[in-house]
């Protein structure tokens, strides 16, 4: 069996946020330049504040490029950020030291996604989750950001939070969360066209990531891990994810690009069927690429894996 990669990842910020800000209140504390200091725990929401923020904001993330999220552990320099930042975005159950974080800091103004946007149960295949799974989240799933007709709540809710701490803002705010909403509008109508027809509606990924995108358009994921992408799955699992690629004419097997392929790809070879790509989009391993053009290619690759016309 092959082993799992390490559980804890110690994250050193590529960006230092500003150790002394202006203070923190009802209005805009700033640096020197004025702009509102916001700190998102992951990829996805710190393109929502950035996008909505303009360059009325500096956005710095808790978890830096090329770092898959879900274990990630902060360093006390980071922890001491969420005090002297204005705004802190993130989502509660999907990370455990940003949680912790959080509760400890109490900074002044918080937006926790998971209060925008209704989680999904975790529910998935009644087999997807092996010993050892520590449930973290909860039992329910985070990724929401995968379905992108749930992001424009998220947008406006950053907005409003923007707005209490830039007043003077609040036009540019809305203006850009309208902007970003009319993007994923426009990425959804693209899914649902692009996954509409397709001759095979059953998807096999390394750890179910894609539930909401599943749930959206109509599709069945089925996960060799479940949730934790870093649990290792049993003979039993790999046996039972090989019948299902087997019965339902499953051509490829999808990994990640933040978690290690080996597995997939084993199992892959082992069914005489392809890999590729499908990106859960939780951070960026390109620095070239951005939410959109990782969720294009998302679905370009779901349209060739599941025979779509």
């Amino acid at each position: 069996m092959l082993s799992a990669r390490p559980r804890h990842l110690l994250v050193v910020p590529v960006l230092a946020l500003p150790l002394l800000l202006a203070g923190c209140g009802s209005t805009a504390a700033a640096d020197d330049d004025d702009t509102v200091q916001v700190l998102a725990s992951f990829y996805p929401l710190q393109m929502v504040a950035q996008e909505v923020g303009g360059d009325r904001v500096s956005v710095e993330s808790l978890t830096p490029p090329g770092a898959e999220p879900h274990d990630v552990e902060l360093s006390p320099a980071q922890v001491s950020h969420l005090d002297t930042a204005d705004l802190v975005v993130y989502l509660s159950g999907f990370q455990a030291a940003v949680d912790d974080a959080v509760a400890q800091t109490a900074p002044a103004h918080v937006l926790d996604a998971a209060d925008v946007t209704p989680l999904m149960s975790d529910e998935g295949d009644e087999h997807e989750h092996e010993e050892g799974d520590d449930h973290e989240h909860g039992g329910l799933d985070p990724h929401f950001w995968l379905d992108p007709s749930r992001m424009p709540a998220v947008a406006d809710a950053v907005a409003e939070q923007l707005t209490e701490l830039d007043p003077d803002g609040a036009d540019e705010f809305a203006a850009n969360a309208a902007a970003l909403t009319e993007r994923f509008t426009a990425l959804d109508e693209a899914y649902q066209a692009g996954l509409a027809e397709c001759s095979i509606r059953t998807f096999v990924t390394s750890h179910t990531a894609f539930g909401y995108l599943a749930d959206r358009y109509d599709l069945h994921e089925v996960g060799i891990s479940g949730i934790d992408p870093e649990a290792e799955p049993s003979p039993a699992r790999l046996a039972e994810v090989a019948d299902v690629v087997e019965q339902e004419g499953v051509t490829t097997i999808f990994f990640e690009t933040l978690v290690s392929p080996k597995v997939a790809e084993t199992l892959a070879a082992d069914l005489g069927v392809d890999t590729a790509v499908l990106d859960p989009i939780e951070g960026l391993a390109d620095e070239d690429a951005d939410y959109f053009s990782v969720a294009e290619d998302n679905l370009e690759a779901l349209r060739v894996a599941l025979s779509c016309s």
